[in-house]
């Protein structure tokens, strides 16, 4: 069985690549550039250069494919939801015109809205297309990624992390390794087909309130986290240099789950998964954090 990852150095991608590589499979990787792999995965993998928004280029470099593992590139455009669109053209193409059979799609929890989440929009849009190819589709609807604490190291270094949910209301964390283990299963198994939506919710619903208290306990630095006004989140979008169209699509993905959301999919042993943010932010922020002056 040919399996082609795409986004193979991502957080999520770079583990789905290792999984299939001990499992026996040497998969297709399709990436801009292959000299991002890590050296020890080179000799592992088939690796094609290849641009995702490029729809030709995509389903050239999935030909013999017999299941595919498809991750909307990010995108920092002034219009997200467009680059979205022509990700999805990309990847129905390449189903359609190779007669790809199994795609395993990385979502999100919200994209079951499918309006109004902002850059979530995009992933529902995969979705709603790759349901109408026929397609035996699994889509990942996973939590909010630990790895996004990444983005806030200048943050969590001055011991306050300013967000615009409710600090009490809870929501899914998901360690990125969990859910490539998720896709890899997907992928490798033929127990399923049809249409077919896997959560992926982590080991437990957490508030912003937990996590501050979590990171504090396991980095050894005091972490405050405080609510902060939609207008000073933009603020900050833009100092970072997001386009306004951008600063909107990311905005929306909490405003849009902020009120009245509740994910289609309830946490259950199939949607859990094991992995702690106390675990993770031992191993990967406490020495990023904890010496810090």
């Amino acid at each position: 069985m040919q399996i082609a990852v795409t986004t193979p150095t991502g957080n999520v991608g770079r583990h789905v690549v290792a999984t299939l590589v001990r499992a026996g499979v040497r998969p297709r990787v399709l990436l801009r550039d292959p000299d991002r792999l890590a050296p020890d995965v080179r000799d592992q993998v088939d690796a094609v250069s290849v641009d995702q928004f490029d729809a030709d280029a995509v389903v050239a470099a999935t030909a013999g494919v017999d299941a595919l593992f498809w991750v909307d590139p990010t995108t920092g455009s002034e219009d997200p939801l467009a680059d979205y669109a022509r990700a999805t053209d990309s990847v129905v193409r390449a189903v359609t015109e190779n007669g790809i059979g199994r795609v395993v799609f990385q979502s999100s929890v919200g994209a079951e809205k499918r309006h109004g989440a902002g850059e979530i929009d995009g992933l529902a849009h995969t979705e709603t297309a790759l349901d109408g190819t026929g397609v035996d589709v699994t889509h990942l609807r996973c939590g909010y990624f630990f790895t996004n604490l990444e983005f806030q190291l200048a943050a969590l270094r001055a011991g306050t992390l300013q967000v615009i949910l409710p600090l009490d209301q809870p929501m899914a964390w998901v360690a990125p390794r969990d859910i490539a283990e998720v896709a890899a299963t997907r992928l490798l198994s033929h127990a399923w087909s049809g249409r077919c939506v896997q959560a992926v919710h982590g080991p437990a619903d957490l508030t912003w309130s937990q996590v501050g208290g979590i990171l504090t306990a396991a980095t050894g630095r005091r972490i405050d986290v405080e609510r902060i006004t939609d207008d000073a989140m933009r603020a900050q979008l833009r100092a970072a240099g997001m386009t306004e169209g951008l600063v909107e699509a990311v905005l929306g993905m909490s405003t849009g789950l902020r009120e009245d959301f509740v994910p289609e999919q309830r946490r259950t042993v199939r949607t859990t998964t094991p992995t702690t943010l106390a675990a993770w932010a031992y191993d990967h922020l406490r020495h990023r954090i904890a010496d810090a002056p």
